[in-house]
């Protein structure tokens, strides 16, 4: 019988390309080369000297794709690399970046080119249409070898694990909860919220002008289904049971429009344009993320506070992140593996993460950073415990846009909430069925 290792190598060699050819053949087909090129366009690629070949003691030449493209993420993402490249043995980066909407895409297309990295740093969403598709490398057996999946939190684990398998290594988390204005609240004499009730009563109360109550995205992408699911989950249900307690969710945040508490006008924020609005006084609470501390800090005047979503039946709130993932047609896998290895460790994750401004998705890492004096990024990070990963399987791109739909019809009056929650529950339970 093989050794592990060898295991590993012939399973590397039986990958070849007619698995990229089933698993993005279709979706690459529908962008069309025009999307592509464009895609290439817009990245940037750091190069590092070296030699690719591995297990000659020569340099190992890894390539990273991620989507960090911002400004204030270079010198956080220099360190780093900097860093694994001292740490792990005779190895270089070889970094290149996408916008964030289009890193997927162009895994999926490097899946028919052969153009894909060794190694990514991927939303946590992504792991839905990746993880099904034999693109990504199975890890399980180097995690259980390595011994630390137990350190993570439940939710950011859970996102990395696909039909059984780790597919990916938590690199990052956040979640949502309710930021307030403590001096509007203060004025009002009004408590933080903790259940839909007196969420929906402090809201009401606290608009006055042109200020509403809350603030919180429901634009039609990702981001607006983001912010719907935790009142979905804190029903009791799921997209499962989309029909009831979908209908639930929608009628709430409608009734939140209908007495003018939330603007309509939601349907077309951002996250950032819900924090915009919170800054400016426009909104007394929002709904938001850990992200969005550094520019609350720097607001001049504005006292704020954050406390977890308030609930209906149960407590929930969404996870947000990263992951690292390996290409399964990468073959310098093991090379790769010592390269996510050294980032967990805590020497080297915690700088990282402040640099970012995110949390750890390590208990274990819980009081080593900033978020272990900050109140507020401590409630964040308490809250990850909670945190539920977007892990619906492959059909969850549709799934996501089923939902925005809903609340996007509801939201407009364009439709009730029973109509909606029944015909997108339709939708919903056939692309669930894709598991």
């Amino acid at each position: 019988m093989p050794s592990t290792l060898d295991r590993r190598a012939l399973d590397r060699r039986a990958f070849d390309r007619r698995h990229f050819l089933r698993a993005a053949g279709a979706g690459a087909a529908a962008l069309g080369t025009a999307g592509a090129l464009a895609s290439c366009g817009n990245s940037e690629t750091t190069e590092a000297s070296g030699k690719r070949e591995q297990g000659s003691g020569e340099t190992t030449t890894l390539t990273w794709w991620d989507y960090f493209t911002l400004e204030n993420f270079q010198p956080g993402m220099t360190a780093l690399i900097e860093d694994i490249e001292a740490g792990v043995p005779d190895v270089r980066i070889r970094r290149r970046t996408f916008p964030f909407a289009d890193l997927e895409r162009q895994i999926t297309l490097g899946a028919v080119s052969g153009d894909l990295p060794d190694i990514a740093i991927v939303d946590n969403v992504s792991m839905n249409a990746l993880g099904g598709s034999d693109l990504l490398a199975d890890l399980t057996e180097r995690v259980e070898e390595w011994g630390q999946a137990d350190q993570y939190y439940e939710g950011p684990w859970a996102g990395c694990q696909v039909d059984g398998k780790t597919l990916g290594i938590p690199n990052t988390s956040n979640c949502l909860a309710l930021y307030y204005n403590t001096e509007i609240l203060r004025s009002a004499n009004v408590k933080p919220p903790t259940t839909w009730d007196e969420l929906a009563a402090a809201a009401q109360r606290l608009t006055n002008g042109n200020r509403f109550g809350l603030a919180m995205s429901a634009i039609r992408t990702e981001e607006g289904v983001f912010q719907f699911l935790p009142f979905l989950w804190q029903t009791g249900g799921d997209l499962d049971t989309f029909a009831t307690d979908g209908e639930t969710a929608l009628a709430f945040l409608d009734d939140l429009v209908a007495k003018g508490s939330l603007s309509e006008q939601c349907v077309g924020w951002t996250q950032q344009d819900v924090n915009t609005r919170f800054v400016d006084g426009r909104a007394a609470m929002q709904i938001n993320g850990p992200w969005q501390i550094p520019t609350l800090e720097k607001a001049a005047d504005l006292e704020w506070s954050v406390v977890a979503l308030p609930r209906d039946k149960e407590s929930a709130t969404c996870l947000g992140g990263e992951n690292w993932v390996v290409m399964a047609s990468s073959e310098k896998q093991d090379k790769a593996w010592e390269v996510l290895e050294y980032t967990q460790r805590r020497s080297v994750l915690v700088p990282y993460l402040e640099s970012f401004g995110n949390l750890p998705s390590r208990k274990d890492l819980a009081d080593a950073g900033t978020w272990a004096s900050e109140p507020a990024k401590r409630l964040f990070l308490d809250q990850l415990s909670l945190a539920r990963p977007r892990t619906y399987g492959p059909g969850y791109p549709d799934i996501s846009r089923d939902v925005a739909d809903a609340e996007q019809s509801v939201l407009t009056d364009s439709a009730a909430p029973s109509a909606a929650a029944r015909t997108a529950a339709g939708k919903i339970d056939e692309a669930l069925e894709r598991r």
